[in-house]
């Protein structure tokens, strides 16, 4: 199956307040020479998304799942399960018949540590990585994760990947403005154009 090896299948919220660690996870997958395999990536309006969703899962070797915004806020708010769905899904997946299933590898992010273990008592016993919110620790669980399950060598130190990170975003607003989009246009951009446009920034480097 084409770059098994390098997916990463990345299961998160795609809304506003997340958007921010989402750009940060996908440069550092890239940055480290991997493949971020994105629901977003495709957006055919008669494709299934559950379908879609056990696709990509299917074909990426690493799966990471960030729970960290499925609580609801307010009273009688929905909790937010399609994330869980999706972990279940991948996890399952580890068991498949044939042995390239049994070689995936999960990452299972959150704010707090043990805050989910409440809800989901079944991940009791997982090594789930707190990133704070905070955009270092998130580089810093997704690199080290990979260091130890995809035995990557001399994988670039966190502060590294962070400035190139922030090098990056600079020069794309630039170029973007510079191009005549707008304030609200660069804050929506695709999710998928963004991930082209930093392979493209990396490759020029």
């Amino acid at each position: 199956m084409k770059d098994f090896e390098k997916n990463v299948f990345v299961n998160c919220p795609f809304d506003q307040e997340y958007r921010p660690l989402l750009h940060v996870l996908i440069f550092t997958l890239l940055y480290l020479g991997f493949r971020p395999r994105l629901a977003l990536e495709r957006s055919d309006s008669g494709e299934s998304r559950l379908h879609k969703i056990v696709e990509l899962i299917h074909e990426s070797k690493f799966g990471i799942h960030d729970l960290s915004r499925c609580q609801a806020h307010e009273k009688d708010e929905l909790f937010r399960l399609n994330m869980p769905l999706e972990l279940g899904i991948d996890m399952g997946c580890k068991y498949f018949p044939g042995k390239r299933w049994k070689t995936k590898r999960l990452l299972v992010l959150e704010t707090e540590r043990y805050r989910y273990q409440a809800a989901i008592s079944d991940l009791s016993g997982c090594d789930i990585k707190a990133h704070q919110n905070d955009a270092d620790l998130l580089i810093k669980a997704v690199r080290d994760w990979l260091v130890q399950e995809a035995s990557l060598n001399q994988a670039p130190p966190v502060s590294e990947m962070s400035s190139a990170f922030q090098d990056f975003y600079g020069s794309e607003y630039d170029r973007l403005r510079h191009s005549g989009w707008t304030e609200q246009e660069i804050a929506h951009l695709p999710t998928d154009e963004l991930k082209r446009n930093m392979m493209t920034w990396m490759a020029s480097r």
